[in-house]
């Protein structure tokens, strides 16, 4: 039931973008969920609309980290976390990139993501646009990176600490490359803010999960 609502109102947030002009898509987290047959929560969406744009239609939102193309909306108690299509620069702190230049195209904004099963998208009637395979890659249980391994971890080292939830998360396996990354990188996880890394723990409902994506941290 749960998912079937998230859905009525991702279609219902879809027609206001579409009757101001703008596209809306339903992607990263939400979509790998789908299609795994999980429970949908929060919902993750991507529109070529700007934050400065949405202000017209989207008075009440929360637009704390608007300059980072992101807006938070909650209806009917699910979050919408509202995020416009971008390509990104260099990453100056190992967390945020130096530049965000919004565009308008889904081929561009995938580019920036972290993993394949992360960079699908959706649209209101549940078709798929997939430019990374990520699709082969949920079905093969496997974790890579979009792109150069290295440059990803490098760009975000919490990506390291997200492989290895996903990894145990969902059971999946670690593409060698990206482990290879992983392993070569592993110092720059000290250069994060300790709070960021649990932060990103804490997103494991499973408790013996948990202990095993700390172990596996540990021993890096």
């Amino acid at each position: 039931m749960r998912n079937e609502k998230n859905l009525e109102l991702f279609t219902k947030i879809f027609n206001l973008f579409y009757d101001n002009g703008y596209s809306l898509f339903m992607v990263g987290g939400t979509v790998r969920d789908y299609l795994l047959g999980l429970e949908l929560f929060d919902m993750d969406v991507v529109t070529d609309a700007t934050p400065n744009q949405m202000k017209d239609f989207l008075p009440d939102a929360d637009y704390t980290f608007a300059k980072f193309g992101s807006v938070k909306l909650k209806v009917d108690n699910v979050k919408f976390d509202v995020t416009t299509m971008r390509k990104e620069s260099q990453y100056e702190d190992a967390r945020h990139p130096n530049r965000v230049v919004f565009c308008r195209s889904l081929d561009e904004d995938v580019r920036r993501r972290d993993f394949t099963i992360n960079g699908l998208y959706m649209d209101k009637d549940l078709r798929i646009f997939d430019f990374v395979n990520g699709q082969v890659d949920l079905k093969n249980k496997i974790i890579k990176t979009i792109g150069n391994s290295d440059k990803r971890i490098k760009e975000d080292p919490l990506r390291i600490v997200r492989a290895l939830r996903f990894a145990v998360e969902f059971d999946f396996s670690i593409d060698e490359d990206l482990q290879n990354s992983i392993n070569n990188n592993k110092d720059l996880l000290k250069k994060l803010n300790p709070a960021k890394i649990e932060e990103e723990l804490r997103k494991s409902k499973d408790e013996k999960k948990l202990r095993e994506t700390l172990n596996h941290l540990m021993n890096l």
